[in-house]
Order: C-alpha cells, then structure tokens, then sequence
C-alpha cells in the first residue's frame, strides 16, 4: 500500500495555510490533493499583532491564538484529505509546520517559536501528526532554518547543473544545489513578500501587490536602496536565519520611507528583495546556472523580471518546470520532513543551520485512542 502523507504550511505573510495530501517514491513526490484556506481576518490580525509587538501578548491570549491557530489547520488537514478521497486510516502522518511567531536564533538563549496545537490536529484528523520540527536543530546549536533545503536536496538536487532553488514567502530563502555533489548550503537571504505586502497594505489596503503591478509603477529609489542594502544583516556570513520580527514595518520606518512617493518605495522594495536574492547567490553560490523560484514570489511577474536584471545569463524559472508547482513546495517539505521524522532519519542539514550534527526533526502526537 501507498504511504500518504499530509504537510501544512503557514509562512511568515500570515495570510493562510497551505495543505497538501502526498505520497513519495524513492526520488519522487505524488501530489495527490491540494488545499489553500484563508485564516479568518480576526485571526489573521490577532497573530501580526502578536508578532509585530510581543511583549504585548498576555499568556491567556497566546494560548488561545495557540489553540485557535491549531484549529484552523486541523480544518485545512481534514479538507485536503476530503479532496483526496484517501482513508485517514491510510495516511501514516501529518506534518505541520504551525504559524511561527517569534524566531530568535541569535539571542542568548536561543528559541524559535511556532504556535498551532498539534494535539488538536490529531485528534480531529486520527492521523499522527509530527511538529515542533524547529527545536532538535536549535538544540544542537543549529539556526533551526531554514528546513526545507534538504527537501529541494532530494527532489531537486540531481542536476548537471550549479542549481539554486529560491523560496519567496514573507522572507527570502535559497538552497545552493552543486553539480559536483558538495556540500548543499542554504539561508534566509532576507525580504521577500513581507515588506512589500505590509506596504501596499498600509497604503492601498490591499494585501499583496497582485502580479507586481503597483511596484512597477514607480521608479527605484537607488539611494533609499543602499541604505537599506546596508543593512548589517546582508553582510552576515551564513549560516543564518531571519523573520517578520526584524524585516517589518518598524525596521522599514527607521529610513523615513514617508518622505518618498508610496509606489516609489514600492518599487525600491521589490528591488531590495530582487537585488539581495542576487547578491547572495553571487556570494555564496558562485557559477550558478539555474535558478527555480518557489512561494508566492513566484507569481510577481515584476519581481521575477528584476531578478532576472539582476543574474544576467541565469535561467530563473519557476519549480514548475522541474516537476513541482511553487505555491506548495513548503507544504510538500513539512509533508516529508514528517516521513524522515516516522522513519527516525534526520531531517536537517548541518552545512545549511550550523548545527553541529543531523538531527532527527519534530515531536509525535498520536490521535486520541
């Protein structure tokens, strides 16, 4: 019989969960159904509010976003395995990345916090659910992200080519695939969706900037650009990690962005993510050749072409074309660091986190009997 898996997915946008319902072959995946759910708008503000201001939160709240938040992926888990028509009986394990609130990976003491009760999901769905994956790569001195680059190892990695694969959510991730079969290396890059959906938020209400549109409506702000560029997080050598706790509003207004024209910013964020994607890969995966572009960066037809602009003679595409289609690359991940977890292999790659060895990833809940 067919092992099945089902992984869920929640970024740093907050804007919803992703659920896929799969099963893998020795060096291939099956999906077999797909789910996208919108948090409720109440939810959805209750967690940016706890994420943008943390000493905020009472602990009754953060238990009842824990919970609420563990609900609504229970919700998405039950549906996707709906669209399925596979037995819940039939699927080994969940795995649930849960909504992270708070990455610290650099404090002194480090943590890295995601919420959404994985006893909730088990007990409505029957299914064994695997979370928590961050904390065995922190405990062994790791960043504990990002986690899906053993992922794109496996699926993506056998090529001829120097390949990158580029995560676009609300922060930016690449996973550097060499040809030769070195070492696989990934990190957080910094801004991906997440300044750019917070801005044309505030100013259009909307919450992303569809296809790019408004973006490529204004023009790059070069020196507003190499101040942000200076950042001293875009300097740090990997491995590292980072998350709407420090690239947010706040970071964004100690560069006086309301002097600017709204679009201008705009386009000046687009380019910040495009131009500090680039950057990296020049710096840490040299003789790149290919580029495949995942999350929901993938969609920004304005954001895709300044990528392009910025790694002349790169072919950047979308994972589409070999042989996964992006919005559910990170769901599909969770779903398959839940198998390593059942099957007691590890599921980090010390060259990406810094951990210090692999590391069997993720807690088990069983169902209620």
């Amino acid at each position: 019989m067919t092992e099945s898996y089902v992984g869920l997915m929640s970024g740093t946008s907050m804007d919803g969960i992703d659920a896929v319902l799969v099963s893998f072959g020795d060096s291939s995946v099956s999906v077999r159904a797909t789910h996208s759910q919108p948090y409720p708008e109440s939810l959805r503000a209750a967690l940016i509010a706890a994420a943008r201001e943390p000493l905020h939160v009472e602990l009754d709240s953060s238990g009842d976003l824990d919970r609420q938040v563990g609900e609504a992926f229970s919700a998405a888990a039950l549906t996707v395995i709906d669209k399925s028509n596979v037995d819940a009986s039939e699927i080994s394990a969940i795995g649930s990345h849960g909504q992270t609130l708070r990455h610290q990976p650099n404090a002194p003491e480090p943590f890295s916090l995601q919420i959404g009760d994985a006893d909730i999901i088990a007990a409505a769905t029957g299914v064994p659910t695997v979370a928590n994956f961050r904390q065995a790569d922190i405990a062994a001195g790791g960043q504990g992200a990002p986690l899906v680059p053993p992922f794109h190892k496996w699926l993506f990695g056998d090529s001829d080519v120097n390949r990158v694969v580029v995560n676009i959510g609300g922060i930016a991730n690449i996973t550097a695939l060499p040809a030769a079969g070195a070492d696989v290396t990934g990190f957080d890059t910094g801004p991906g969706n997440g300044l750019m959906d917070a801005w044309i938020h505030e100013h259009l209400g909307e919450p992303y900037d569809n296809d790019g549109e408004w973006g490529a409506s204004g023009v790059v702000l070069e020196q507003l650009l190499e101040r942000f560029l200076a950042d001293t997080y875009f300097e740090l050598a990997p491995p590292k990690s980072t998350g709407f706790e420090y690239f947010n509003p706040a970071w964004l207004a100690n560069f006086g962005v309301e002097e600017f024209q709204p679009a201008d910013v705009q386009a000046t964020l687009c380019e910040l993510t495009a131009r500090s994607i680039a950057g990296a890969i020049r710096d840490h995966a040299g003789g790149t050749g290919e580029v495949f572009v995942c999350g929901g960066g993938a969609h920004n037809a304005g954001l895709l072409a300044r990528l392009r602009q910025n790694l002349q003679g790169v072919v950047v595409a979308s994972t589409a074309e070999i042989g996964l289609d992006p919005d559910w690359v990170e769901a599909v991940a969770f779903a398959w660091l839940a198998k390593r977890s059942v099957d007691g292999l590890p599921g980090n790659l010390p060259s990406v986190t810094g951990a210090s060895h692999a590391v069997i990833l993720g807690e088990l809940h069983y169902p209620q009997s």
